[in-house]
C-alpha cells in the first residue's frame, strides 16, 4: 500500500473546497483524491518531459505507464492521517481600475487557509502497485512542489518501510461505521472508478446520439457527424481525460462539477480543524499518563461545614461521574478509562483497571472536601481533559452547587509526598509505598451478591473473590467489627431499619456507629442485592498496596480500607 508523506514548509495549507468561492471562507481539509491525482498529474507533464500540448490538456495521454498508475489509485479511497489544523484568513481589499466619487473602487477578498505548524499529512491508497509503479510515483511525489494554491509549498516522498507513518484518523464512511460523538462527517471530491465513468459516458452518449443515427442503409452525411461530434464534445473520453480537464473548458462546456468525479463523505474527529486559536486540549493531548487526580471541593461561601457530609460518598462521586460522561462526549466520544466501557459499551474484562471515584475527609471534619480520581490503567489526555474541565458539581440536600479545582495530578508517590494533615491522611488511605498488612473500612463495604451462610456466596467468600478479581490472590484474615458490642467484634450487619442494641451510646464506637447512615444504594445504576454494610479489617500475611476498595460501588467510594500502621 503506498503511502504519501507530504509536509508544508510554510506551515500553511491553501485549499478552497471544489463547489465554492474563495470568499465563502472554506478549508478543503483533508485534501481532495480528486486534487492529489491532479497534482500528480501536473508534475508529469512538467517535470518529466510527458509529451502533451498546454493549449489542448484534455487530448494530451501520459505515458502507458503514468495511466495504469493513476487509474489504480482513482480506483480506491484513500485513507489519511492528518495532524490538527486551525483555520485562518487575510483580507486583501482588491483595485478594480474604477473611478468613483474620487477614488478608486476596491473588492473585499478572504484569503483562507489551515495553520499546520511543522506538522506531516499521510494519504495511504489501499491498492498493490508493481515495482515500476511505486518507482515513478516516488519520482512524481518528490517533484510535488505544492498541492492547492502556488502558497502550498510542499515536500513530499514517497514511504518507505522504515520510515514512521502515523495511523489513519480520517477514512471514508463506507470504510468506517458512524464513530459516534466527537466526530463529523466531511464532503470530499474524488474520481469515479475508471469503469463506472466508461459505462455512464457510453449510455449518456448512446441516448444522445440515437436521435442523430443516419436512415437505415445510409452512410451518416459530413453534417450529421459534425452534429455527433458536437453532441459528444462536452463528455471527455476517458477518466484521464477528466482529471486533466481545466475551469475554462468546464465552464464553456456548463459544468458545475467535473466529469469523472463524485462527492464522498470522510470521518474526522470534530475537532481536526478549528476556526480559532486552539484550545487547551491540544496541551492535554500531549500530556502524559497519570496514575491519580485530586481535585478539592469548595462552597461559594467557604464554610467547609457546608460541603456534604461523609456518610454521601457514593452520591457525589455519581455525580461527578456524570458530569465527566458528559464532557467526554465532547471531547472524545467515549473513554474506556471513565466509562469502564469499549466503545461497543460492554464493561472492560480483566482487574478494575479503570477509574475509581473517591470523595474523601482529608481534614477529619466529617465532611467531604477532596475527590481522589485514581485509575490503575492511568488517566490519559481524554480523561485528564474532561477533569480539568469540570468547574462545578451538584450537591443533593445541600447548599447548591459545589466549586471543583484541580489540586493534584501525578502517580500515588507524589499524593504520598503531599505535607501536613492532608498528606498524613492521605497515605493512610492509598497505603504506604510498601504496603500495609492491615486495612480497615474507611466506608461500608456491601456484598455484590446476596450472603449465604456458607459457600461461595458467603460474606467471606465474597470478599475473597473480590480481592482475587483485584489481583490479590494471598489468604486473608477477614474480622467483622460491630459497634455496638462490649466484647470481642461480632458478625453483625449495619442496616437503615436498625433501631439500636441497648448499649449505652457512649460505649459504642464512633468510628462505626455512623456506618448505617451512609447511602448505599446508586441512583443511576443497579441497586444492591442487600442494602446492608460492613465494617471490616483484613489482615494479610504479605503488605498490600493500596488504594484498596472492593464490593458494591467500590469505584464510587463504597468498600474503601484505611491501612492501619
Amino acid at each position: 500500500m503506498p503511502t504519501l508523506l507530504i509536509r508544508f514548509p510554510g506551515g500553511r495549507y491553501h485549499t478552497t473546497p471544489s463547489g465554492h468561492h474563495v470568499n465563502e471562507g472554506q478549508i478543503e481539509w483533508p485534501p481532495s483524491p480528486w486534487r492529489l491525482l491532479r497534482a500528480l498529474l501536473a508534475c508529469g507533464y512538467n517535470s518529466l518531459g510527458w509529451e502533451g500540448d498546454l493549449c489542448k490538456p484534455m487530448e494530451s495521454q501520459p505515458p502507458p505507464l503514468a495511466r495504469s498508475l493513476i487509474l489504480k489509485l482513482a480506483d480506491v479511497l484513500p485513507s489519511y492521517a492528518i495532524p490538527r489544523a486551525v483555520g485562518a484568513h487575510s483580507r486583501h481589499y482588491m483595485p478594480l481600475a474604477t473611478i468613483d466619487k474620487g477614488r478608486e473602487k476596491t473588492a473585499l477578498v478572504f484569503d483562507t487557509w489551515a495553520q499546520l505548524g511543522d506538522q506531516t499529512v499521510a494519504v495511504t491508497w489501499d491498492v498493490d502497485l508493481t515495482d515500476e509503479e511505486s518507482t515513478l510515483l516516488a519520482a512524481l511525489t518528490e517533484r510535488l512542489g505544492y498541492l492547492g494554491r502556488s502558497e502550498s509549498w510542499t515536500e513530499a516522498k514517497l514511504a518507505r518501510v522504515e520510515d514512521a507513518c502515523p495511523l489513519p484518523n480520517c477514512l471514508p464512511t463506507d470504510a468506517l461505521s458512524n464513530p459516534g460523538i466527537g466526530w463529523e462527517q466531511v464532503p470530499v471530491m474524488a474520481a469515479q472508478r475508471s469503469s463506472e465513468f466508461d459505462r455512464w459516458r457510453a449510455e449518456v452518449t448512446a441516448r444522445l446520439l440515437e436521435p442523430l443515427q443516419p436512415p437505415a442503409g445510409k452512410k451518416p452525411t459530413k453534417a450529421l457527424l459534425t452534429k455527433q461530434a458536437r453532441a459528444t464534445l462536452p463528455y471527455p473520453a476517458d477518466l484521464i481525460a477528466c482529471l486533466q480537464a481545466d475551469t475554462n473548458w468546464l465552464r464553456s462546456h456548463g459544468w458545475s462539477q467535473p466529469p469523472g468525479s463524485q462527492r464522498v463523505f470522510y470521518w474526522r474527529l470534530s475537532d481536526m480543524l478549528e476556526s480559532g486559536a486552539p484550545g487547551p486540549r491540544q496541551s492535554a493531548r500531549e500530556a502524559p499518563s497519570v496514575e491519580a487526580m485530586l481535585l478539592s471541593l469548595a462552597t461559594d461561601s467557604g464554610n467547609d461545614h457546608a460541603l456534604p457530609a461523609v456518610t454521601r460518598v457514593l452520591p457525589q462521586a455519581e455525580l461527578l461521574h456524570r458530569a465527566l460522561g458528559g464532557r467526554i462526549k465532547r471531547i472524545a466520544g467515549y473513554s474506556p478509562v471513565i466509562s469502564g466501557c469499549d466503545a461497543e459499551g460492554r464493561p472492560l474484562r480483566g482487574a478494575h483497571r479503570h477509574a475509581h471515584i473517591l470523595p474523601l475527609d482529608l481534614d477529619g471534619d466529617q465532611h467531604l472536601e477532596h475527590i481522589l480520581i485514581w485509575a490503575p490503567m492511568g488517566l490519559d489526555w481524554i480523561a485528564q481533559s474532561a477533569i480539568r474541565g469540570v468547574r462545578n458539581t451538584d450537591m443533593k440536600g445541600g447548599v447548591g452547587r459545589l466549586k471543583i479545582a484541580l489540586a493534584a495530578a501525578g502517580n500515588l508517590a507524589d499524593l504520598r509526598g503531599l505535607t501536613g494533615e492532608y498528606g498524613e491522611r492521605m497515605e493512610h488511605v492509598i497505603g504506604p509505598a510498601g504496603g500495609a498488612t492491615q486495612w480497615v473500612s474507611l466506608t461500608p463495604f456491601v456484598a455484590p451478591r446476596f450472603t449465604k451462610r456458607s459457600g461461595r456466596n458467603s460474606l467471606e467468600e465474597q470478599i475473597r473473590s473480590e480481592l482475587l478479581s483485584r489481583g490479590i490472590k494471598q489468604q486473608v484474615e477477614i474480622e467483622r467489627m460491630d459497634p455496638w458490642s462490649r466484647g470481642r467484634p461480632v458478625i453483625r450487619m449495619l442496616s437503615d431499619d436498625e433501631q439500636g442494641s441497648g448499649i449505652e451510646p457512649e460505649v459504642a464506637s464512633p468510628r462505626w456507629a455512623f456506618f448505617r447512615h451512609f447511602v448505599r444504594t446508586r441512583r443511576n445504576g443497579p441497586a444492591p442485592p442487600v442494602d446492608c454494610g460492613f465494617a471490616l479489617s483484613l489482615r494479610f500475611a504479605v503488605p498490600v498496596r493500596g488504594p484498596l476498595c472492593i464490593g458494591y460501588g467500590s469505584h464510587f467510594g463504597l468498600g474503601l480500607f484505611q491501612a492501619e500502621t
